[in-house]
């Protein structure tokens, strides 16, 4: 039936996205790596319209870019799109915390947050163990889980995309860093804490806090350091 075709084929097509985008953020393919729908179509095994599709769609979320003659290539960010990233979420952050000034959530209930608080003692133990495999997946979840506690879905959305954008600039430094577990943010379950207890001022303290630690990082990436990545052919 077209209809269950049509599910088929966007499943599919999530699948291939949702599985590339582990690559990159995995740093398996790094910052300016091409490719082309063929080749992952082969690599898939699977027809190359789910495979355009799924390109298309992280081309859309910045994650790709596409020539129309050589196929997708990784974006490559750069140190001052890191620190953009990090002042745009700080800025709605901050828009967040103004609204819950004037109509404040209170106190949240603990089985309301028995989800978020799971993923922020993963993510909590993982990034002091400097795990970035495990530390990415839960810290992607935590954040989202949370805006969506005190923010509308949009707002959720883009927030999801930039700290996805923002791990993708990171993971390769980070990987190549042997200083990286010092650098990895572990304040997720003081957050939940401030947001349990419904104390506002002791949450902006801790989402600045995160803020300033990644802005400090990315103070010590040296303005003539090299992106890392694997030339374009």
């Amino acid at each position: 039936m077209p209809a269950s075709g049509a599910v088929t084929r966007n499943t599919l097509r999530q699948q291939i996205a949702d599985a590339l985008r582990d690559e990159v953020l995995a740093g398996r393919l790094l910052p300016g790596e091409e490719f082309t729908v063929k080749h992952i179509a082969e690599q898939y095994g699977v027809s190359a319209t789910p495979v355009r599709e799924a390109l298309v769609d992280l081309s859309a979320q910045g994650l790709l870019d596409s020539d129309q003659h050589r196929g997708f290539h990784v974006h490559q960010f750069t140190v001052a799109d890191f620190r953009a990233m990090v002042e745009a979420r700080s800025l709605i952050a901050d828009g967040i915390f103004r609204r819950i000034a004037v109509t404040p959530i209170g106190r949240v209930r603990s089985e309301t947050l028995v989800s978020v608080r799971r993923r922020a003692e993963e993510a909590g133990r993982a990034a002091k163990g400097g795990d970035l495999d495990i530390l990415i997946g839960y810290d992607l979840r935590f954040w989202r889980e949370l805006a969506a506690l005190v923010a509308n879905q949009y707002i959720c959305d883009f927030l999801h995309r930039l700290r996805v954008q923002a791990w993708v600039f990171s993971v390769p430094f980070l990987r190549a860093d042997g200083a990286c577990r010092d650098w990895l943010w572990s304040g997720h379950e003081q957050l939940v804490d401030a947001i349990t207890l419904g104390d506002t001022e002791a949450a902006r303290t801790v989402v600045e806090g995160c803020d300033a630690h990644a802005l400090a990082w990315a103070d010590r990436l040296e303005p003539e350091q090299p992106e890392p990545g694997r030339p374009r052919k």
